[in-house]
């Protein structure tokens, strides 16, 4: 039997797309006559092969519950639809849930079960065609093979009869009449399945009276199908048990499309947009597949990269002849060198992408110049709020203008004939571009703006963009090590952070997966105190200055707020607030199906009492920069101090924000130490009075770290006092200059770590059971750790080899994500990551030294 979706109604077809994407689903279907064609012999009715089929691979996929709701017998109902034993079966129109059902029944209707038995065996009593099917908790009488007189006779005999009887429930179909001595529903089955499986959505079909039960529940998302002729609650109708075959199997490829992506690029492939305000990012076939606005951290307008094509993209290809044809992989892709402008080329088409320079805080403006001699397939599907709120697209002389949206927003886009197409809830445009040399097409998205009146002309606004980036690279030392990598890192570094508040982005993405299809996903499009001094002081290194006192700045506004600067968080927004609570978006379902989406960080709430020392350690660096240490910035030194002194002697959740209890973490107590060193040494070198308590505790808190810290039967600093686990973070025992880095016990350390955490071209942060379910990748900032530990110690080439090794990893645009797995071979985490660019930076710059 040929399946072919097209053949379902067009407005079916778009009711089962949504229906797909709902976060848990129920699938529940009738038997005969819907998954089995109705036959003259009922002990023959065999279920079509692709709904068995269908049916099993829904019941596969996550979220997902499959179901069979039949008047039969629980038994028989098994006996004879062989399905497998993922797909829930519910017997007797609802009353059997389970094969002890008959057990459960009261002596009183046992008793009435067999005097209904009795009954209607007297009379059937040589009806020719007419049969009894006995059931637990009913009897059934079928009318279906005898005269029509017969059957008239016996049913009205029944209703006028035993069907009269107290406690007897009576349930009619297509020549059959059923005599219960319990409650028979389907209605009341499908909301009990709905209840225990917690289903935001159900699909019901059937085509007996006794279906209409069913369809009378549905509600809301839910989809009713009714199979064949007759009166009916169902929504929609098709004809016959090979078109529930066909709907069956559409709806499980659109299910598990939904759940695990169409095809998820791979990670590291894809490039990043930045405009110093916000941020977006392309897969190598120039689709625009995540974009938030009005902030980097807000909802996102185009979400694919999350959702599939449903959450939001906005994608330029080749045209694709007739349809069916796959549009050809391009050449390549490539930022144009010192910028953040993006090409893709393919043949005879060229799309050049960037974010706009120069446009109010509020509004982000997204450039794409189609050029060449082909024509061009164009799409474009905005779903704001993560696809929460109906779309819908208005065609107008100068564009398009999208509808519904709390924030503006239109397509100038004049000249191009937009076809507008809806999916039920949101409208997508779609045009076909005849490309000539000579003559580029330009289309302008618009978001926090109304206005589709010509703007300032495409060229200059480019040269506006490029000429920001490329002047500002003039102006740093790069090493000689990987030289184009590190420029790369640096605009990436400088692409994350915010020009208008001086926060900066630990990441450009939320929910990027540590692992394919686990839950290890968060939200890191958020400030943390941490990573933005880390990120700042990279570019310091470099010769940028700017973006580190505007952190610093940033974090001065962010302690006015506070009572006092040991009550920090660990992280706030781009705008230095704090964070609302952590959420998950359940209707997409992540990347490459890893689930759940999360937006927020239930971090914000955490004790990490490691974040002074990289402000302080900032401060150090931006000081010997300039020559100078900024009254505004000793302000900060002397309160990331008082924060110390106050609370260095606490357990903390560490660098890695597990949501386990916390502990005297090693890399926290250093941070504490770094924090009080450099508090002193700054004192010394710029003629500031340093607190006289800071040397005497920075020496306590050292004694402290090399006394409780070294665990002599591990023959390593771990990961905390309290245990012998190791971790990569505790390198900075001598990385900080604690203790000496030939001291003997760091090079154990050394050699610890590494044979324990690393892994081919990746070193993992731990092995411990950090509480959470699944695996992780290796930390591409944990290998630089361990290469800068290998040139302290005088291991060269394996910090060289090891280098290396990061270097392959990098994306054919030069990006890093967070992590890496060593044996799928590919990126994971969020990205692009700021831990792992300025990771590389510091170890070309030691390699070049």
């Amino acid at each position: 039997m040929a399946l072919t979706a097209e053949a379902l109604p067009a407005e079916l077809r778009r009711e089962i797309v949504q229906l797909a994407r709902t976060p848990r689903l129920l699938v529940a279907s009738d038997y005969d006559g819907t998954l089995a064609p109705i036959v003259a012999d009922p002990s023959q009715a065999k279920p079509l092969p692709e709904s068995v089929h269908a049916l099993r691979s829904l019941a596969a996929l996550p979220a997902t519950t499959t179901a069979v709701i039949s008047g039969r017998a629980l038994r028989d109902l098994a006996t004879l639809s062989r399905l497998p034993a993922e797909v829930y079966l519910v017997g007797s129109h609802g009353s059997e849930f389970d094969v002890g059902f008959v057990h459960e029944l009261q002596p009183e209707a046992t008793q009435l079960r067999t005097e209904l038995q009795i009954g209607l065996q007297d009379i059937v009593r040589g009806k020719e065609g007419v049969t009894l099917e006995a059931k637990p908790a009913s009897v059934a009488v079928h009318v279906r093979r005898a005269e029509p007189d017969v059957a008239s006779e016996v049913l009205e005999t029944v209703r006028t009869g035993p069907a009269q009887w107290d406690g007897v429930e009576v349930t009619e179909g297509k020549e059959v009449i059923e005599l219960a001595v319990v409650q028979t529903d389907k209605g009341n089955a499908l909301d009990t399945l709905r209840h225990q499986v917690g289903a935001t959505a159900a699909i019901f079909l059937g085509d007996d009276v006794t279906d209409e039960k069913a369809f009378a529940r549905l509600h809301g998302p839910d989809l009713g199908i009714k199979v064949g002729a007759g009166d009916t609650l169902g929504r929609y109708r098709v004809g016959d048990a090979a078109d529930v075959a066909t709907v069956l199997a559409f709806l499980m490829e659109e299910r598990r499309t939904w759940l695990y992506g169409e095809q998820a690029p791979p990670i590291e492939r894809l490039t990043m947009l930045s405009n110093e305000r916000t941020v977006a990012l392309l897969t190598p076939e120039a689709r625009l597949t995540w974009m938030c606005h009005p902030g980097p951290d807000s909802a996102a307008v185009f979400a694919d990269l999350l959702g599939g094509s449903g959450a939001g993209h906005f994608s330029v290809r080749p045209h694709g002849g007739n349809g069916t044809q796959r549009s050809p992989l391009p050449l390549g892709q490539r930022y144009v060198p010192n910028t953040m402008t993006v090409e893709t080329r393919w043949s005879r088409l060229l799309v050049t992408d960037y974010l706009a320079h120069g446009t109010d805080s509020h509004r982000t403006d997204l450039i794409r110049v189609i050029s060449g001699s082909t024509t061009a397939d164009v799409e474009f599907a905005p779903r704001p709020e993560f696809g929460q709120v109906p779309v819908r697209l208005t065609a107008e002389a100068g564009g398009l203008r999208v509808q519904g949206t709390a924030e503006p927003m239109v397509l100038y886009s004049p000249g191009v004939q937009w076809e507008i197409t809806s999916d039920g809830m949101h409208e997508s445009a779609h045009a076909v571009l005849e490309l000539t040399d000579g003559d580029p097409v330009v289309l302008e998205l618009r978001c926090g703006a109304d206005d589709l009146s010509p703007a300032q002309a495409e060229v200059e606004r480019r040269d506006e963009a490029d000429r920001y980036w490329s002047e500002w690279m003039k102006t740093l030392s790069l090493p000689e090590v990987e030289r184009d990598l590190v420029a790369r890192s640096a605009l990436t570094l400088r692409g994350l952070c915010n020009t208008d508040t001086g926060g900066i982005m630990a990441a450009a993405t939320t929910s990027l997966p540590e692992e394919i299809g686990g839950v290890r996903n968060w939200d890191y499009r958020y400030c943390w105190l941490r990573d933005g001094a880390m990120t700042a002081q990279a570019l310091v290194t470099l010769g940028s200055t700017d973006e580190a006192e505007a952190f610093l700045d940033w974090l001065h506004r962010v302690l006015e707020t506070l009572p006092g600067p040991e009550r920090l968080h660990p992280l706030y927004t781009l705008q230095g607030t704090g964070l609302g609570p952590e959420a998950v978006i359940d209707s997409l379902p992540g990347y490459a199906g890893s689930r759940p989406v999360r937006v927020g960080n239930l971090a914000d709430q955490q004790v990490q009492l490691d974040v002074f020392g990289p402000v302080v350690e900032l401060i150090a660096h931006l000081a010997q920069a300039t020559g100078r240490i900024r009254d505004v910035d000793w302000e900060l030194v002397t309160a990331m101090a008082a924060a110390v002194s106050q609370r260095w002697f606490e357990p903390d959740h560490g660098i890695w924000e597990e949501r386990d209890v916390p502990r005297h973490h090693v890399y926290s107590k250093v941070m504490c130490w770094v924090t009080l060193d450099r508090a002193v040494k700054l004192a010394e070198a710029y003629g500031r009075e340093a607190d006289p308590s800071w040397g005497p505790l920075r020496d306590q808190i050292g004694q402290d770290v090399v006394k409780n810290g070294w665990h002599p039967d591990v023959q390593a600093f771990t990961t905390a006092y309290e245990g012998s686990d190791l971790d990569a973070a505790s390198l900075h025992v001598g990385l900080s200059g604690l203790i000496d880095p030939a001291d003997e016990r760091f090079q154990a350390t050394v050699t610890a770590i590494e044979a324990e955490l690393r892994s081919g071209s990746t070193v993992y942060r731990y092995r411990r059971d950090d509480g959470l379910p699944g695996d992780e990748g290796g930390f591409h900032l944990c290998a630089a750790w361990l290469i800068e530990a290998y040139l302290l110690i005088g291991r060269r080439t394996e910090a060289e080899e090891l280098f290396q090794q990061i270097v392959d990893t990098a994306g054919p645009t030069g990006l890093l994500s967070e992590e890496y797995d060593p044996i799928a071979e590919r990126s994971l985490g969020n990205h692009p990551q700021a831990y792992s660019h300025l990771g590389l930076i510091r170890c070309a710059q030691l390699l070049s030294a």
